[in-house]
């Protein structure tokens, strides 16, 4: 059964079809048919302040639902300004969906006002780039962008949709199967490969498991878990997959990678069998690639086949979901082997745990906190399901290393592409996406002027969240990097103590504080949580202060804690 309405009327039925319930973005010239639309929708529209934010407030939606999060934005400049945004959500397998409005078809390619050829621009950071040539095709469009952000590994797709398409009438037909040639993820894991998986886990010695993203995006939470606990196998995540197994669990050995733990990076370079599951062996979990794990033998589960052998050299590959693959392993490993109890493997984990044991002997004295007790104080005053975002830069390590992730989707950063200013709006993404959840972003002063100017949407769109912002008034890690390896010869770093982060919050109708004390940082997160307008925390941290242990996991991991 068909319906005739105009495009943009069609846009807005094919989000309600999908479960849209919120989009993020900014009105424009060439969107201004379908903001007329949204007008009358039961659909919220959030107003943004910068369309980098909305693509990044979609992003954290996604992350923290897992559900698809939809930004919108002009023709031109405000399509371009999605571009970090988008490939932010690329690079860490993050379902978006972005609307751009277009210049007229007639007008296309011919240089128009406020034209950019933004299908060009965003296809090889986008999984799929669609343009609406007619009005009659968007509820087809619109199902294929959906189906393919949310399925095999998840991605951002583009929906580029010129201003007269959405004024033009039509026919709707939104009852059109999904038909899309050659295109068909496999999810099933090969049988064969995983009874090989388990013959290499159950006869293993010291069995390692590294666990990224894509056991989050897969849901392979619980079997990550049970796997583990049955063979008494230690997991290290990389960044993106903090939260896949709980960070406080005997098993857990942290982040690993250049920014890891100690125990992390250690103990994977001495295991015999290596289960990665949903990680992409990136430069920053594994060093020098040719270094990493030569002992080893790797089992590499991922449901991306592009993935395997791309960075890493693997022994056994299962292209295949996550959750499915563990939950056969897990089967026939039960089968097979009852549960280890005391192992040598055990024994050495909980030595090389007592000899990596942290020390308090690097306090700092004068007026300025500690990172570590910082986000140790802030694990302490959220519940176990709080949502945590970063920024990028020395607050990215820190948190890594120092805010232990207790839940899947409860924690968020920017892994592949680092981009500065993402924490602040995918945190406000996130808290649209749980409203009944505390949600706070871990900020350096740097990262979170890149887009404090959201704070005006967190205000009047009534979305509340914490922002801590550890403040060193410098960029932290170059000026760490330039400390280390250019002699300190500082240059482009400092931020002179600009802005007041007290005076910037109450410019924007939110809570300022600047604190002093542990205790006084504590007391002001609790009242946080319960507060209506977002809260941002000015945390004094001195400028030396480095990210440690700052180590990664291939040579140079060798020379320092290996001799």
């Amino acid at each position: 059964m068909t319906k005739k309405m105009n495009g943009a009327k069609a846009i807005e039925e094919s989000l309600k079809k999908q479960g849209v319930k919120e989009v993020f973005g900014i009105p424009g010239g060439s969107t201004l048919p379908l903001y007329d639309v949204f007008y009358d929708s039961e659909i919220r529209h959030i107003l943004v302040h910068h369309e980098q934010c909305a693509a990044h407030m979609a992003d954290g939606y996604a992350r923290a639902s897992g559900k698809p999060g939809v930004c919108v934005a002009t023709s031109g400049p405000g399509a371009t300004n999605l571009v970090t945004g988008v490939a932010t959500a690329y690079m860490d397998s993050s379902p978006v969906v972005a609307i751009t409005g277009q210049v007229t078809r007639p007008m296309i390619g011919r240089d128009g006002f406020q034209e950019a050829d933004i299908v060009g621009i965003m296809t090889p950071i986008t999984k799929y780039a669609f343009q609406a040539r007619s009005a009659a095709e968007i509820p087809d469009i619109f199902k294929k962008a959906f189906h393919i952000a949310t399925t095999g590994r998840p991605a951002p797709v583009i929906i580029d949709v010129p201003k007269d398409v959405m004024t033009d009438e039509a026919e709707m037909d939104f009852d059109v199967p999904v038909v899309i040639r050659g295109y068909n993820p496999n999810i099933d894991p090969h049988p064969v490969q995983v009874k090989r998986a388990t013959e290499m886990l159950v006869n293993s010695e010291r069995p390692m498991m590294l666990v990224g993203g894509g056991a989050i995006l897969s849901g392979a939470s619980p079997e990550v878990l049970a796997l583990a606990e049955h063979l008494q196998m230690p997991v290290g995540t990389s960044l993106m997959g903090k939260g896949a197994f709980p960070e406080t669990h005997p098993l857990s050995l942290g982040v690993v990678g250049m920014h890891g733990t100690i125990e992390a990076n250690k103990l994977i370079l001495e295991a015999d069998v290596l289960l990665t599951v949903g990680c992409r062996f990136s430069d920053r979990t594994t060093g020098k690639i040719d270094q990493f794990c030569p002992d080893a033998k790797i089992i590499h589960v991922d449901v991306d086949s592009a993935e395997i052998g791309k960075n890493a050299k693997v022994d056994l590959p299962i292209v295949a979901d996550a959750k499915k693959t563990l939950t056969q392993i897990n089967a026939q490993v039960l089968e097979r082997l009852a549960k280890r109890m005391d192992s040598i493997w055990a024994k050495r984990i909980t030595e090389i745990r007592d000899q990596f044991k942290p020390k308090n002997d690097n306090h700092i004295e004068g007026p300025y906190l500690r990172p570590k007790d910082v986000l140790t104080e802030l694990r302490k005053a959220l519940p176990p399901n709080a949502i945590v975002a970063t920024e990028v830069g020395q607050n990215q390590s820190w948190g890594g290393l120092y805010y232990p992730a207790l839940l899947p989707r409860t924690y968020m950063t920017s892994g592949g592409l680092g981009t500065m200013g993402f924490g602040f709006p995918a945190a406000l993404g996130a808290k649209v996406a749980r409203p009944d959840v505390p949600v706070a972003d871990i900020a350096g002063d740097g990262s979170f002027t890149m887009t404090e100017q959201d704070l005006a949407t967190s205000v009047n769109e009534h979305i509340p969240v914490i922002v801590v912002v550890l403040n060193n008034s410098v960029l932290g890690m170059i000026a760490q990097w330039q400390r280390l390896f250019y002699n300190r010869r500082y240059s482009g770093m400092d931020l002179k103590g600009v802005p007041d982060f007290v005076k910037l919050a109450d410019a924007y109708g939110a809570d300022g504080v600047r604190i002093g004390s542990l205790a006084e940082f504590s007391s002001v997160v609790r009242k946080a949580i319960g507060s209506d307008v977002t809260t941002v925390i000015d945390v004094p941290i001195s400028p030396e202060e480095n990210v440690f242990p700052m180590v990664p996991s291939g040579s140079a991991l060798k020379e320092m804690i290996l001799e």
